[in-house]
């Protein structure tokens, strides 16, 4: 079968600005396509998408069922083994039965009857977080604001100090840059630094942490490590990590880019919330709309015909273009309106399958309880400026959210 070979650039403005346009083309090309950047199949319809991420003949790794070698991926350099020696420990990029191990750890924690006790204290983080900025009549919304409500609430969820939380984000965004398209070395040395220095802060705390139990995950993570047949001392380090960067880098910008829709589109979300209490419809349409994260990775477990699409053999690797997607006008209607009554049901924005986002439940809550608190408190709030998303895929965030309202 042949596919159709598209070339875009992930780095050129013209994309990374607004990739839902590229996204059309990529659809109309047919089922699938060869991406000349990215050196793999991509598949841009949601039903694909949507399929394969629940497909147990597709993965995250590959190095359980073959080589690397034999998979055609070219050997780790030296250089950046200490950041892939910490991926093998991750939950995110393994699967069963070590995925199905270590997620059983976590999951209770993030079931959503137990979330829903965190919604006054994500309002409280809100409003104390505005108080601080209200006078001034603007601001950056991102690190005044979207940063700091996620990275604080996973501190407190885990029970790493908050006061840490600065030092938290600038390991995590270097090591989640090791999965932005055209990385360099030096994007490499700063995430292996990350790496390192987050583990050791992680390993000294959980090591403190023993003799001083408390009612919170790294407690239960801890105790789980000291029963001897589920948890290693590595993969509580490194699970401990992957909460506290998965926790707020993806819902920092689902905050920003939905703050932005909301203004660009004249929409009430107060109205919207009153109508969705709780608020899961309207981050889900959010989320849909316009997602922070764009793009996610399979390895074919066995070969297969690529549900119709393309054949495809062991090892292969396919993109799943998960924000071209949530844009298909054949499973959204009107795809690039902004539309709550539709709620976002069904959208791919935290996955699906096995490798669904545990913390979906956490972050609806944040993203509700952070608009809502945002659009009471600052009536008459607007953008002050066109908005510019960061030079990265596949996240996809704002660099910033300058915005406005009339004091009173």
């Amino acid at each position: 079968m042949n596919l159709p070979r598209l070339s875009f650039r992930p780095d050129d403005p013209a994309f990374f600005q607004n990739p839902y346009p590229h996204y059309e083309r990529m659809r109309s090309a047919g089922r699938a396509f060869y991406w000349e950047e990215y050196g793999v199949v991509a598949f841009p319809h949601f039903a694909e998408v949507n399929a394969i991420l629940r497909d147990r003949r597709f993965g995250r790794e590959i190095t359980h069922v073959m080589s690397r070698e034999a998979a055609g991926l070219p050997p780790i350099p030296d250089h950046a083994a200490p950041f892939y020696a910490f991926e093998a420990n991750s939950m995110l990029e393994r699967e069963p039965p070590v995925h199905t191990r270590l997620r059983s750890l976590v999951n209770r924690a993030f079931l959503s009857r137990h979330i829903e006790r965190l919604r006054p204290r994500i309002a409280s983080l809100a409003n104390h977080l505005i108080d601080g900025f209200e006078a001034e009549g603007w601001v950056d919304l991102l690190p005044a604001f979207a940063e700091k409500i996620p990275v604080i609430v996973i501190a407190e969820l885990l029970g790493v100090p908050a006061e840490m939380s600065g030092q938290l984000l600038d390991w995590s965004h270097k090591m989640v840059a090791m999965y932005q398209f055209n990385r360099s070395r030096r994007t490499e040395d700063e995430a292996v630094a990350a790496t390192l220095a987050f583990s050791a802060f992680m390993r000294a705390y959980a090591d403190e942490r023993r003799g001083d139990p408390r009612d919170d995950l790294l407690t239960r993570l801890i105790e789980a490590e000291e029963a001897g047949e589920r948890l290693t001392s590595d993969e509580l380090v490194t699970t401990a990590i992957l909460l506290l960067n998965a926790g707020h880098e993806a819902t920092v910008h689902a905050i920003g880019n939905g703050v932005k829709a909301l203004l660009e589109n004249g929409a009430d979300p107060l109205a919207a919330l009153d109508d969705d209490p709780g608020g899961a419809g309207v981050a889900d349409e959010l989320l849909r709309l316009d997602p922070p994260l764009h793009m996610f990775s399979r390895f074919a477990l066995e070969d297969n015909d690529g549900l119709g699409a393309v054949p495809l053999k062991q090892g292969q690797q396919v993109a799943l273009l998960l924000g071209s997607a949530n844009h298909d006008p054949n499973r959204f209607a009107n795809p690039s309106r902004l539309d709550f009554a539709r709620g976002g049901a069904g959208h791919v924005g935290f996955g699906a399958g096995i490798h669904f986002c545990i913390g979906a439940p956490l972050a609806r809550i944040e993203i509700a309880e952070a608009i809502r608190v945002l659009f009471e408190r600052l009536p008459g709030l607007e953008l002050a400026g066109v908005p510019q998303y960061a030079e990265r895929f596949h996240f996809h965030g704002l660099q910033e959210l300058r915005v406005r309202w009339p004091l009173r």
